[in-house]
């Protein structure tokens, strides 16, 4: 049977089987995929070529510091929910050379770092990441202002989403409204369904790079009942979170609540480690090192991830501006729940959970908030 023409929100069929035909054609279209796979007992992103890539059959334990992988009776491509890595590591790398300098005869040589071309695809992305990069797209793609190096990666991004229909314990995201459907932003949607009978995925098309890619794949038009049973699978997902937060009036109680009591309560668990920061898919918080060789004759500048939970990163000439635990914490939740925004529009928290899962002493940003708005008095 001949496949109908694809058109953008068109949604088609194909079978778990034919995932690597996907692969195969992103890798011949000169793609670098990039997916989940495990590694180190967690599911971490690196470069994906084949289905046996893939944390198949694998799903994972989440909650308040803690994070184990389990293996399942199902063989699902994506039966997980995420694990510490974020797309952001690929998209505003966590170091990077930005220039260096050799010396010569006249003095030195400035060289500025050239930006290699990255044709990025990203497969796997979950609503609440796909959220998080466009949220990334305010602070570092703007007409006004733009980084080289985020824009050089960002520009060629194939994205293939993934619907998630089976959230984690510390997870959030139908409250921020970010998941756990994706809505915009994706070439490629997939929501895998899974029941007795049939095991398949549903391929919503987001873009004309789309449909170029999947009208090489073999599918077919989707039937009405299995259309349904893919929005049954998202129903579920989005009434299973492990969590949940009021965002209705998010903005005004933390301007209102500086000082209220609770954000000692949480600073007195809070190690500063700054794990919640690097695990967060929107933190943008960097440094910049300079440094030369021993003989004098070479110097380079160096962009790192920080994280405005060390008391470094606030060091100004006479000391830290946020020199107390309590400060710190302070700024880095109300900027994700408050202050962003003003700033870019939008929440600077997408509902990962990854910030509760990994932290060491597991505080719940959930619960600080919910403290903080007056539902709750419980320090944990």
């Amino acid at each position: 049977m001949a496949k109908h023409p694809l058109k953008v929100k068109d949604e088609v069929v194909f079978a778990p089987e034919d995932f690597q035909q996907l692969l195969d054609i992103l890798i011949n279209n000169g793609y670098q995929t990039v997916g989940p796979t495990i590694r180190d007992g967690a599911i971490v992103l690196d470069e994906v070529k084949s289905i046996s890539d893939l944390p198949v059959g694998w799903g994972d334990i989440q909650d308040a510091g803690i994070y184990r992988l389990e293996k399942n009776s199902a063989q699902n491509l994506f039966g997980y929910a995420l694990g510490p890595h974020s797309w952001k590591k690929y998209l505003h790398p966590p170091e990077v050379q930005l220039w260096w300098a050799n010396k010569c005869n006249n003095g030195f040589e400035l060289i500025k770092q050239k930006q290699n071309a990255f044709n990025y695809a990203f497969l796997g992305v979950r609503p609440c990441e796909l959220n998080a990069v466009f949220i990334t797209d305010k602070i570092f793609d703007t007409k006004e202002f733009f980084d080289p190096i985020y824009k050089s990666r960002r520009k060629t991004l194939f994205i293939v989403a993934v619907n998630c229909t089976r959230p984690g314990g510390t997870c959030f995201c139908a409250s921020m409204n970010m998941g756990p459907k994706a809505k915009f932003g994706f070439d490629i949607a997939l929501t895998e369904v899974q029941d007795p009978e049939k095991y398949y995925f549903i391929a919503e098309v987001g873009s004309k790079k789309g449909i170029k890619i999947l009208s090489e794949v073999n599918y077919r038009k989707a039937e009405k009942k299995e259309l349904y049973a893919a929005r049954e699978v998202l129903e579920n997902a989005a009434s299973q979170m492990g969590r949940s937060l009021d965002t209705s009036n998010l903005w005004s109680i933390f301007y209102e609540n500086f000082e209220h009591p609770y954000w000692e309560k949480a600073a007195q668990l809070c190690l500063t480690c700054g794990n919640c920061t690097m695990v967060c898919p929107t933190c943008f918080c960097n440094t910049v090192e300079d440094s030369n060789s021993l003989s004098g004759d070479h110097a380079e500048r160096r962009r790192k991830w920080d994280s405005c939970l060390t008391t470094n990163f606030s060091y100004i000439h006479g000391g830290a501006i946020r020199s107390s635990t309590k400060s710190r914490y302070r700024q880095w939740l109300t900027h994700k729940l408050s202050t962003c925004l003003d700033q870019f529009g939008t929440f600077g928290c997408v509902g990962c959970g990854r910030c509760i899962t990994w932290c060491p002493v597991g505080i719940d940003i959930t619960q600080v908030a919910k403290a903080i708005l007056g539902q709750t008095h419980s320090p944990e």
